[in-house]
């Protein structure tokens, strides 16, 4: 009986996430992947008939999926407009570690609006990720087309300026923070994470200057 639930269950996700959220045509083949992991995790791990087994949270060894979604979010500061609501599964994705299933949800959503900077900067930072944190040629294309699309938007500098720390680019990383410092208002929610990464990168820079060997 528990399976004709779990089926039941996986194939409504993936009508309410194509048909009542409208996810673009090129992301389904994605959504209909990650729901099938869920189904073949389910037959091999679950057991139905036994019993609770209460116990302490652990922690979560992919935190930092997440931890990219909620930093977007923050940066951003707004939440996902009813035209964006292709977000909400290409988010759900990133959080699972499963970047290019995002990105190719994504990619189906910028098609439709090729002026979404949302979708470039989220694109972008699904492409890092996927690559284990290394800039690529496609992330750094979506950097530039989220940048080109909202100028003054903070989110593509200051996760362009993330990339290319990971990729130990500590100069050019430096540079493209100190100039969105000069431009985020003092009241920025932001503000404080911008500073103390420019002082990690400070304190990187100098110890690889003074110790060449290091690098």
């Amino acid at each position: 009986m528990s399976w004709v639930f779990v089926i039941l269950l996986a194939a409504g996700a993936f009508v309410v996430a194509t048909f009542v959220l409208r996810t673009p045509r090129r992301g389904w083949e994605a959504i209909a992947a990650a729901l099938l992991l869920g189904v073949a995790g389910y037959a091999l791990q679950a057991h139905p008939n036994l019993g609770s087994a209460p116990k302490a949270p652990r922690e979560d060894v992919d935190a930092r999926d997440s931890a990219l979604v909620e930093a977007r979010a923050q940066v951003t500061e707004s939440g996902i407009p009813p035209s964006d609501r292709w977000v909400i599964i290409s988010d759900a994705l990133a959080r699972n570690g499963q970047f290019a299933g995002a990105a190719e949800v994504l990619r189906g959503a910028i098609a439709d609006d090729p002026k979404n900077g949302e979708a470039w900067l989220a694109m972008a930072n699904a492409l890092v990720s996927h690559a284990d944190g290394v800039l690529t040629p496609a992330s750094l294309y979506a950097y530039r087309r989220a940048a080109a699309v909202a100028p003054d938007h903070p989110g593509p500098p200051f996760f362009l300026g993330l990339a290319l720390a990971q990729s130990g680019r500590f100069d050019e990383a430096s540079t493209l923070w100190r100039r969105l410092l000069a431009q985020t208002p003092a009241d920025a929610p932001w503000r404080a994470e911008l500073e103390g990464r420019i002082n990690q990168l400070d304190a990187i820079i100098a110890a690889q200057r003074s110790n060449p060997a290091a690098r």
